[in-house]
């Protein structure tokens, strides 16, 4: 292959960070974190390759065919992480006796699916995760989806700019069952169900029969979907223990201060099968992206996978839809400037004091950037005004003999003469 063959850009669906780009990934990393931290979750993280064996339990999902699989040297078959919650759950599981549930864990991980690629849609994403284990209580859900308020606030975003659409497979079985739908069938309805307002509902029916739904039962399930508020629901089924469940959940985000972003939606499934009751999905108003994040109750995986029973609750926010939003929205990130201090120099023979004056500052704590080449003093202040720096200082031979150096403000352009034997004694 000739030099003019080769492509400089990353793989198809992957991404490239450079500092610019970083400034907005750290900007929101660190909300994330700020977040989990402010709601009390212990942060967690895990290797990047899973064993295919996990992941095969939960075959049958349409992720299982989006999966970066490989063999190692032993011909073990391995898989990037498509997911956190399958690693999530063999972590518990490991340590299930030892460990004092409740527990609250959040991770920020990278990881990979083999899809096509859209806006808002990489073959590669960092995800923000949220997980309470051992909490029964619909609390919990309440709390995984004021937590990614609360940093939807920090970010910027107010909450006139999204809504969390949320339904409850609990209550989807109680209709379904009214309706006199076998159990049995729920699954094959639940997927089907998924892909309303994704695909023309004609797609769907055929969905259903190709999973050996009857026709008379692809008629019910069209007439359950008509239902559209929890009012149409409870003339249903006035009496579902679903029903009262989702009841006390609107009550428990009410306490959390949420519930006015909650907006029930029949349609909202959430594609993956461990889902077993609460499930939600954040949009923006508009509806111009996908989901901005997403997850619900999954009680049932810790012991799918060998673990004991435990419920659980999660929540999925990934970096990709959140900054096409900020976008739109026209959101910047702030630069990093706090206390981040330039030092430049004008010719060689200031290098060196310039270098003490430089490790002296970090010693006191400071982010000092100096500069490696000497230069004017026009040009470095105009480099300094382009750069990440709050602060800026220019040493020439007039400051040396004075033994002061003026440290300038680089927004408000004051300046602050501070003697260099005074930073030196550091």
């Amino acid at each position: 292959m000739s030099s003019k063959d080769i492509s400089f850009a990353p793989p198809r669906g992957m991404r490239d960070f450079y500092p610019e780009d970083m400034i907005e990934r750290s900007f929101l990393f660190d909300t994330w974190k700020k977040s989990a931290l402010r709601f009390g979750f212990q942060h967690y993280d895990a290797c990047v390759v899973e064993t295919m064996d996990l992941l095969r339990r939960k075959a049958g999902e349409e992720i299982s065919d989006q999966i970066y699989t490989f063999k190692d040297k032993s011909d073990r078959d391995l898989a990037l992480r498509p997911e956190m919650t399958p690693t999530l759950a063999r972590m518990i599981a490991a340590k299930q006796g030892s460990l004092s549930f409740p527990i609250k864990w959040f991770s920020i991980p990278q990881c990979f699916r083999y899809e096509r690629t859209t806006r808002g849609r990489k073959r590669e994403h960092f995800q923000w995760n949220l997980d309470i284990v051992g909490d029964p209580s619909v609390y919990a859900e309440a709390e995984v989806i004021a937590c990614a308020a609360t940093s939807l606030a920090s970010l910027g975003i107010q909450k006139d700019a999204y809504r969390v659409r949320f339904n409850n497979r609990r209550l989807l079985a109680d209709l379904l069952s009214s309706y006199s739908i076998p159990e049995d069938q729920h699954p094959s309805v639940f997927l089907a169900l998924d892909k309303k307002g994704k695909v023309p509902d004609e797609k769907i029916r055929e969905i259903l029969s190709e999973n050996g739904i009857p026709e008379t039962t692809v008629f019910k399930i069209d007439e359950m979907a008509a239902c559209q508020s929890l009012d149409d629901v409870s003339s249903v089924v006035p009496t579902s223990p679903g029903l009262a469940e989702t009841d006390r959940f609107l009550d428990a985000a009410a306490a959390f201060g949420i519930d006015d972003v909650l907006e029930f939606d029949l349609s909202v499934i959430r594609g993956l099968a461990y889902y077993t009751g609460i499930v939600f999905e954040a949009f923006d108003s508009a509806r111009q992206l996908r989901a901005i994040f997403g997850g619900g109750r999954y009680d049932n995986l810790l012991s799918t996978i060998g673990g004991g029973d435990i419920t659980a609750v999660g929540l999925g926010f990934g970096d990709v839809v959140v900054s096409e939003l900020m976008r739109d929205l026209g959101i910047d990130s702030p630069p990093m400037t706090e206390d981040t201090i330039l030092v430049g120099y004008m010719s060689d023979e200031q290098r060196e004091v310039s270098t003490r004056i430089a490790t002296a500052l970090r010693r006191q704590g400071h982010n000092v950037c100096l500069a490696s080449k000497a230069q004017k003093p026009k040009a470095f202040f105009k480099g300094a005004g382009g750069s990440n720096c709050a602060k800026a200082a220019f040493i020439g031979p007039d400051d040396v003999d004075s033994g002061q150096i003026k440290l300038k403000n680089l927004t408000t352009r004051d300046e602050t003469v501070v003697a260099i034997s005074e930073i030196l004694k550091v």
